[in-house]
């Protein structure tokens, strides 16, 4: 497998992202056009960027992520658990990570690591937060093992079955095999 990770123009390839994030995640039909509106809104804030992994010329993966706002709906759910665990902070001059999907027939094998600190060596904030179903997960393990540290759990948002975690790390992310951050 020849894997090529790089910009991608995610509102021309919302589609496809969508495939690939419905799959690995689960969405049917309704869910995968309520998502399609966001992420093409997502694309249109100041410094959003996206990146994907392509497998023989088919997306398998895909990041992205923009500077963080505390106008964003996102931060206005999270804000309340942020600051009752006294991390509200995180909120300002972070690079939240939006959406990081990979296509289950290609994990395990390195693309969501690369991906995500792809996308964040690029990022002019000093610090990343994201949010990720709170549950023990190959997801949050990848997470952990980055440097993302839990700042709030139980987080629920509106319409979502399950509660998440609010995760954060210092920039750079810690790379597999050293201490370097």
């Amino acid at each position: 497998m020849d894997l090529v990770i790089g910009p991608l123009d995610l509102s021309a390839h919302v589609d496809e992202a969508l495939a690939v994030q419905a799959i690995a995640f689960g969405l049917g039909p309704d869910e995968v056009a309520v998502r399609r509106q966001i992420v093409v809104r997502h694309m249109q804030y100041p410094g959003a960027r996206a990146l994907g992994a392509t497998a023989d010329g088919l997306l398998v993966g895909f990041v992205y992520g923009m500077p963080n706002s505390r106008t964003h709906w996102w931060s206005t759910v999270v804000e309340p658990y942020l600051r009752a665990e006294g991390h509200a902070g995180w909120l300002d001059d972070s690079f939240v990570i939006t959406e990081l999907h990979v296509h289950p027939h290609h994990q395990n094998r390195g693309v969501g690591r690369r991906l995500i600190t792809t996308i964040t060596d690029g990022a002019a904030e000093p610090r990343s937060i994201l949010s990720a179903i709170d549950t023990d997960s190959p997801a949050r393990g990848l997470y952990h093992s980055l440097g993302y540290a839990d700042l709030a759990r139980q987080v629920h948002f509106p319409s979502a079955p399950k509660p998440y975690a609010v995760m954060g790390a210092p920039l750079p992310l810690r790379r597999a095999g050293s201490g370097r951050r």
